[in-house]
């Protein structure tokens, strides 16, 4: 196992190292001077040439790629070229309230859906199997804005129960103040998530209900919430541990059409704002930031998968 995991952690290396490469030479080929976007329109020549020699700029791609790499293996994300702010402090203001939405929704939709998926396995062809993969197949397809729009219609203008603009953080420490706070952000991205992994659970179920000690068993007359429970659950925690991940990596990374149109400062709306401002900069940390996000959670599903499956810790 421990093989497995080194594996897969070199893995990771290698993904964040590539996606590295493509964020830096992709913002390269962006329209735009970073050192003119630094000292404006009026800048002149001169001035445009000590700001390009002073952050590095004069040198050729690859060594600029090599010190942009060290100073953000150190922790040093560099200057926003906008508001010459750190990078750090930047994040540091918006990362906070991304993680809030991320981790309220995650603990409402992850064992809501993943309930629902299992219920649906124990009663395949039911009725409430059928109305709940029409429903979440309906959600699957519903783009983000779609849903929050039906959301913003129904509690703000129908029943008057909340505001379609979210705005800094919750006044309260409370639980129940921070879901008041972030009520239709929450609802939003549960309907997204939900809708995968009450399809992706009921599947990976079903599918070890396929194996053929999980017939023996219905055979012998085991009840079939007892075989899903304590036999088939155990063996589709694999894929349904990935999926998981995928979706919290989800929460984190790919929030940028729900925060920008309930405009909530997190850090997809940093990003998007790093891009209509041509900073480079902070698109480049927030870019690596995300890819490190996405590897870590997958490492961490890997890692869950293994420990959870005897077949991939012994193979033959």
């Amino acid at each position: 196992m421990t093989s497995l995991i080194l594996k897969r952690i070199g893995i990771g290396m290698i993904t964040a190292l590539a996606v590295s490469i493509i964020i830096f030479f992709g913002t390269k080929i962006l329209p735009g001077d970073a050192a003119q976007i630094r000292l404006g329109q009026e800048a002149t020549e001169a001035n445009m040439a000590a700001m390009r020699e002073r952050m590095g700029l004069d040198k050729s791609y690859v060594m600029q790629y090599v010190t942009w790499l060290g100073n953000f293996l150190s922790g040093n994300l560099g200057i926003s070229l906008a508001s010459d702010v750190p990078i750090t402090d930047l994040i540091a203001d918006r990362y906070q309230n991304t993680v809030y939405v991320s981790v309220l929704t995650s603990i409402v939709a992850v064992p809501v859906s993943l309930a629902l998926g299992i219920l649906a396995a124990m009663f395949p062809g039911s009725y409430y199997d059928r109305i709940l993969t029409l429903v979440s197949v309906t959600l699957v397809a519903a783009p983000e804005f779609f849903t929050a729009t039906l959301l913003v219609l129904l509690f703000v203008f129908a029943l008057d129960l909340g505001n379609a603009v979210v705005v800094g953080s919750p006044d309260g420490k409370g639980l129940f103040s921070m879901y008041a706070h972030f009520a239709l952000p929450i609802a939003t991205l549960s309907f997204v998530i939900a809708s995968q992994l009450i399809r992706m659970s009921r599947a990976a179920v079903l599918n070890v209900m396929s194996s053929p000690y999980i017939e023996m068993a219905i055979l012998k007359g085991v009840p079939r919430r007892r075989i899903i429970l304590r036999h088939a659950l155990l063996n589709a925690i694999g894929p349904i541990v990935n999926v998981v991940a995928l979706n919290l990596a989800y929460l984190v990374t790919g929030v940028v059409v729900v925060e920008v149109y309930f405009g909530y400062p997190g850090l997809a709306t940093l990003i998007v704002q790093g891009v209509q401002t041509r900073d480079f900069v902070l698109v480049q940390g927030l870019g690596m930031i995300f890819c490190l996000t996405y590897v870590i959670l997958m490492l961490a599903a890997d890692v869950a998968s293994f420990a959870s499956n005897p077949r991939l810790r012994h193979p033959k």
